[in-house]
């Protein structure tokens, strides 16, 4: 590959031949870059490392989308920002906790385990007895951790009629599970 192609041509010769070391040149470019825009938004080295392979990653499979609207380097760092936008909303979503050296982690006991399995076994059930589009904005909301209005985008509603939906259908599954014996 020669050095003195400019990202474009670069690209263009990738999308006719397909040859490894026009990655290479690309990842050679810009690694430096896309590692330091991840640093300065991580504030950690092993992270920054790791979105920046992903994010050459995400470029290399998406290089045919490369319209040359802007410059592949702002395209880039574009996928850059919004990969690291989206990692870092996504880990405060599921933050974790270090444990400390003293705490003392018991198991639940297995009458516990058993409570806690029947307990998912009757919410399953009830998942399945409500309405598919209730049951959909339940998951929308509790497995995919979607905001109220990120599900009002997703099923082109308003943000109320989200949250009049998830009440109900939060209603409708513990009216469902407390008609067992124990509670979901």
């Amino acid at each position: 590959m020669k050095v003195n192609l400019n990202d474009e041509e670069v690209i263009r010769q990738y999308l006719n031949t397909s040859p490894n070391d026009c990655f290479e040149t690309l990842y050679n470019r810009y690694v430096g870059k896309v590692y330091n825009r991840c640093l300065s938004m991580t504030k950690d080295t092993e992270k920054a490392q790791d979105f920046t392979h992903d994010i050459f990653i995400r470029m290399f499979a998406r290089l045919e989308r490369f319209e040359e609207r802007s410059s592949f380097s702002t395209w880039l760092y574009s996928i850059s920002y919004n990969y690291c936008v989206d990692q870092l909303r996504v880990s405060k979503r599921l933050s974790t906790t270090a444990l400390d050296n003293d705490i003392d982690c018991q198991s639940p006991t297995l009458d516990e385990a058993e409570r806690m399995e029947y307990s998912m076994q009757q919410l399953s059930m009830a998942m399945n007895t409500i309405a598919p589009q209730d049951a959909q904005i339940l998951r929308l909301k509790y497995q995919d951790n979607l905001d109220v209005q990120q599900i009002a985008e997703k099923m082109n509603l308003k943000n109320s009629a989200v949250k009049m939906r998830l009440k109900r259908a939060r209603d409708r599954v513990r009216q469902l599970c407390g008609a067992s014996a124990f509670q979901c």
